[in-house]
């Protein structure tokens, strides 16, 4: 069964530095495909510069496994509008990109920045860790 996953900036990152892991696992095993926004998909590129990873494979993994979601809102709007589910509005937009994306699940390191039963509450969205969602699929059986 195909499950609506949002992952965050740090998930992509994570499994572009390491073999091993559970976002690894995720990004480069599963055959579902996960979703990111038009904005972390900026913040990604100049990561990937900053921590001297290639272009090349970053470019691969979004155009392999995973979707792009648009938001139409600028950053300022969706601060505005979401700023309410998480402890830094930095990351307000990842809960707007979870939305916009029909999520079902927000995967995250961060998780002291996410209001996390709030998140639940209003939007539908559980947010776990690329662990504890590995958990929960192993749990299905």
């Amino acid at each position: 069964m195909s499950k609506k996953v949002f992952v965050d900036s740090d998930v992509v990152i994570s499994s572009l530095l390491s073999q091993k892991g559970a976002a690894n696992l995720l990004l480069n095993k599963q055959r579902d495909k996960f979703s990111i926004s038009n904005i972390s998909q900026k913040e990604l590129k100049k990561v990937v510069d900053r921590l001297g990873i290639s272009q090349d494979k970053l470019q691969t993994l979004i155009r392999k496994r995973l979707k792009v979601v648009k938001l139409r809102e600028n950053k300022t709007k969706i601060k505005s509008n979401f700023q309410a589910y998480s402890t830094d509005p930095n990351d307000a937009h990842i809960v707007a990109g979870a939305k916009a994306a029909k999520a079902k699940f927000l995967l995250t390191y961060n998780l002291k920045h996410f209001q996390r039963q709030k998140i639940y509450d209003d939007l539908g969205i559980v947010v776990l860790t690329p662990a504890q969602y590995l958990q929960y699929l192993r749990s299905l059986g």
